[in-house]
């Protein structure tokens, strides 16, 4: 079960992707681009309201919480289609894509924090700028595989993804959503459990 604020993250891998698409992608995605620029406004200004707020009464305004949830989501799935590891295009709007990025509300988060968390997260700065160019040459080498095979590279789609988790843990805890400071790998530190196995009907026996 997760904790409160802690971040599960995943994307879930395509078995094929379009050879085409790999060449428009950047174009597609302008209106989306246009409005993340003005949402990014909008998260700014709930930031600083809730810096106040939780300031005052050490929490984060629920209602205020999720709009800054469901638009990093957006973001998300931005990031996922311009990444090459999806096809599907983004919705505009809190709505389904092959992702899953899950968090519960924290009801309580610290006052002090959020005076230091951006000095905190200096470390992961560095880590997250020798990632990115990584991450960068990896979609370059996922790019040419595509155009050849149709096919991300498992391990380069996993790195990738592993990347913009790290990522997303970051920018949960400087946006002051959580208070887990987060860790220092790739892999998610949740585990979801599975879904039940449904019995089995029994197998008649007869006699000979």
């Amino acid at each position: 079960m997760l904790r409160e604020g802690e971040l599960y993250f995943d994307v879930a891998y395509p078995q094929r992707l379009s050879r085409l698409l790999i060449f428009v992608k950047w174009l597609l995605l302008l209106p989306h681009l246009l409005v993340l620029w003005v949402l990014q406004i909008v998260v700014s200004i709930v930031s600083f309201i809730a810096f106040f707020a939780i300031l005052i009464t050490g929490r984060y305004p629920k209602e205020l919480w999720d709009i800054s949830l469901s638009i990093l989501r957006w973001h998300i799935r931005v990031s996922v289609y311009a990444a090459l590891m999806r096809d599907e295009y983004p919705p505009f709007g809190d709505q389904s894509y092959p992702i899953r990025l899950e968090m519960v509300y924290p009801t309580r988060l610290s006052r002090w924090k959020i005076f230091v968390k951006w000095l905190l997260i200096i470390p992961h700065t560095v880590a997250l700028w020798v990632l990115g160019i990584l991450s960068g040459l990896a979609a370059v080498i996922a790019w040419f595989a595509i155009l050849i095979t149709g096919e991300y590279p498992r391990t380069l789609f996993d790195f990738n993804v592993g990347v913009l988790r790290w990522s997303t843990r970051v920018s949960i805890y400087v946006l002051l959503m959580s208070d887990v400071y987060p860790p220092f790998m790739l892999e998610s530190t949740y585990v979801p459990p599975m879904p039940p196995v449904p019995p089995v009907a029994p197998v008649a026996s007869y006699g000979v």
